[in-house]
């Protein structure tokens, strides 16, 4: 499946863009909402990961998406890992989306490489099988959570006023605890202010809302049931 976003931005000089991406993937997520914040043309194809088409296996050194196909007059290059597809768009779309102090630019990207391990353990808490295990994967990202807590502005964004790079990196992750809330009706930041404020702006923005295909919301409850851990008991009746 392919689609073209429009663009104001784009420009003769810029490449053409094409991401590569699993529907369900949160770290495409993070690459899709700074194209979309910096309204840049691009085009995703979306595969099923399960079943990788044999051209993507070629391309992607290790069998992951997203992978960001840049095409231009010279021919294709090939970009893997979220972070630096996050980088490499940010880079050719001035102006920038990082802090220009060059000490808190680097501690964001420090923080957006702690947003990965919290996504990590969100997948463990809700693919544990036993309630006991489940219980402490919920506390070890509850920890977490605190961490970030205790780093974030209190504004709305995680450096105060400005949206920045790694308010595009937390975004998807901040979308699948809200997913979980009202999946479950488990509120993994009920004891983050901070974070449930940010969680609120962000989720509102039309980049990040415009971000995800949609009923993503419904494919989160049907990888739930999928993975058929304790999580999967708590999910509640829908329409």
């Amino acid at each position: 499946m392919s689609s073209t976003m429009p663009s104001t931005m784009q420009t003769n000089a810029q490449p053409k863009l094409e991401l590569i991406s699993f529907k369900l993937c949160p770290f495409v997520q993070r690459a899709v909402v700074v194209l979309k914040h910096k309204n840049v043309d691009f085009d995703i194809t979306y595969i099923d990961l399960n079943e990788p088409p044999e051209w993507f296996k070629a391309i992607s050194p290790l069998g992951q998406v997203p992978v960001l196909k840049v095409m231009t007059s010279a021919g294709t290059e090939v970009l893997f890992e979220s972070a630096v597809i996050q980088e490499y768009v940010d880079e050719i779309t001035p102006p920038s989306l990082h802090p220009a102090d060059a000490l808190i630019k680097a501690k964001n990207r420090a923080w957006i490489s702690f947003g990965g391990e919290i996504l990590g353990a969100m997948h463990g808490m809700i693919s544990a099988k036993e309630e006991a295990a489940c219980n402490d994967k919920r506390a070890a990202v509850q920890q977490r959570l605190a961490r970030l807590e205790a780093a974030h502005s209190g504004g709305d964004y995680f450096n105060g006023a400005d949206f920045n790079l790694i308010d595009a990196a937390y975004a998807p992750m901040l979308m699948r605890l809200d997913f979980i809330k009202q999946l479950t009706g488990e509120d993994l930041l009920a004891d983050t202010p901070k974070l449930a404020h940010w969680s609120s702006v962000l989720l509102a923005l039309p980049s990040v809302q415009n971000s995800v295909v949609e009923g993503l919301v419904n494919l989160y409850a049907m990888m739930l049931k999928k993975l058929d851990g304790h999580f999967a008991c708590k999910l509640k009746p829908r329409d």
